[in-house]
């Protein structure tokens, strides 16, 4: 068994902020910064993490040294982050960030290599969303680290 881990916390899990992707987001900074985060994830990554800090307005590198200093709590991570000056927890901004979450779409290679190491067709039969062919990719990885 792999001394990395696969983070399968879904970026459609939200904590008791509504933020979509920030428990996961918190997930894998924290298994990067203790040097358990199974190769090929990034920490806090250009996708969907930056998508999260940008939208609450917080900064990445904050949010890693944070992380990595503090080893919080998923509730402690959250506790900080409404500390954070100019940072956006409003209604309206979280709803666009979760809207902007399930409506991302993987571009054609993407959402293919995806499909394909899975052994699923790209016909259509399974949702383009980013945040389904991610899982897909997640429990794929999980697999082929710790279940074959």
């Amino acid at each position: 068994m792999s001394n990395t881990i696969v983070p399968l916390i879904s970026s459609s899990v939200a904590g008791p902020l509504g933020v979509l992707h920030l428990p996961r987001l918190w997930l894998k900074v924290s298994l990067e910064a203790r040097g358990k985060l199974a190769a090929g994830y990034p920490g806090l990554g250009k996708g969907y993490d930056s998508m999260v800090c940008a939208a609450l307005n917080l900064n990445p590198d904050a949010v890693k040294s944070f992380i990595a200093a503090s080893r919080p709590t998923y509730p402690q991570f959250e506790a900080w982050i409404k500390k954070q000056p100019g940072v956006k927890l409003d209604k309206a901004t979280i709803y666009k960030n979760n809207v902007a979450i399930m409506g991302y779409i993987h571009d054609d290679a993407t959402r293919k290599g995806i499909l394909g190491a899975s052994g699923l067709p790209d016909d259509g039969s399974v949702n383009p969303g980013a945040v389904d062919l991610n899982n897909i990719d997640d429990w794929f990885e999980l697999h082929q680290a710790v279940l074959k």
